[in-house]
């Protein structure tokens, strides 16, 4: 997969250049916690600065304070929304106040959970079920508790809290210890696991560099079923795992870049070129794997790849 400190090494050089909350800046771009939202920030930062003449920054942000800050004003892009699963989000900035704008081009994306090839052919683990049954759960072990591990994502995802309520649906938490850490961790885990043959399962989701380093095996669940698929966040409903059910295969996800509507006024070439902003799940697999996997420095990355892709860049600002 990739080394410990591989990822921490990329995001500290992509965010040494990060503007703060003091510096005026024409377009705000928020940056949550995973590669490929970081690829595509500075992508847009540099499209936006060479065709547009625009001063770009770069923020930190959860996807709720990246939320918050578009409908203030104080960002002005998400450059990677997961929808289903910030629909709340999605819901109340979109849909009701209105005060963000949405781009429709989604970017196709897959959610599951996986074993390295090693895992399966050592366990004969086939199915999330099979997480479940206590012998099969003792194969992912490693502390000698009883209770073997699953890394279900990292800590403010939303995708967290919903393998949160697939594990209770499913049956497995009660066999298997729900691990929340960051993904740098969590993968330097299967690169580990891989280099020693030991058993590992973990929460796997395309696009994703993740496909491309080593042989992974994605478990089998019952199809995604709209009308038994109920998912509440705990921001909506103090006993929303309780509530919730989720006992089958994710839904296709689509990942959206997202506006703050005050653009439209402020800066109406910047909210065009979002609006318009087209990409698809190889290409952003492929920009994340020159950050992480070849560690290309985010900048210097973005401005040959606007550079290499001008007549897509040109499309956006049609």
């Amino acid at each position: 997969m990739r080394s410990k400190n591989l990822l921490a090494a990329s995001c500290a050089v992509a965010l040494s250049g990060f503007g703060t909350a003091a510096t005026a800046a024409d377009v705000v771009i928020g940056v949550p916690n995973w590669p490929s939202v970081l690829a595509t920030a500075h992508v847009l930062k540099v499209a936006m600065e060479n065709n547009l003449g625009l001063e770009v920054e770069l923020q930190n942000g959860t996807n709720p304070v990246v939320f918050e800050a578009m409908d203030s004003g104080s960002m002005h892009v998400h450059p990677e929304v997961w929808l289903p699963n910030q629909t709340n989000l999605n819901n109340q900035y979109v849909q009701e106040k209105k005060t963000v704008m949405m781009n429709p081009n989604g970017v196709a994306g897959d959610q599951a959970m996986c074993v390295t090839a090693g895992t399966a052919e050592r366990t004969g683990i086939e199915n999330l079920s099979d997480l479940s049954d206590p012998e099969m759960a003792k194969n992912f072990d490693t502390d000698g508790d009883g209770m073997g591990e699953i890394w279900i994502g990292a800590a403010g995802w939303a995708s967290t809290n919903v393998e949160k309520v697939r594990a209770k649906s499913y049956g497995y938490d009660a066999t298997m210890s729900l691990k929340e850490m960051d993904e740098t961790l969590a993968l330097a885990e299967v690169d580990a696991a891989v280099a020693q043959n030991e058993n590992i399962v973990f929460f796997c989701y395309t696009p994703h560099h993740m496909f491309a380093l080593h042989e992974l095996v994605i478990l089998k669940e019952p199809a995604h079923d709209a009308s038994q698929w109920t998912m509440i966040q705990p921001t909506d409903d103090p006993e929303w795992l309780e509530k919730s059910s989720a006992g089958m295969a994710w839904s296709t996800a689509y990942l959206h870049i997202h506006y703050a509507a005050s653009l439209e006024t402020d800066q109406p070439e910047a909210a065009a070129m979002l609006a318009n902003v087209s990409l698809d799940t190889d290409v952003v697999s492929t920009m994340t794997y020159a950050l992480v996997v070849d560690k290309q420095d985010p900048a210097e990355f973005a401005a040959k790849w606007v550079e290499e892709n001008a007549d897509l860049v040109d499309s956006w600002l049609q």
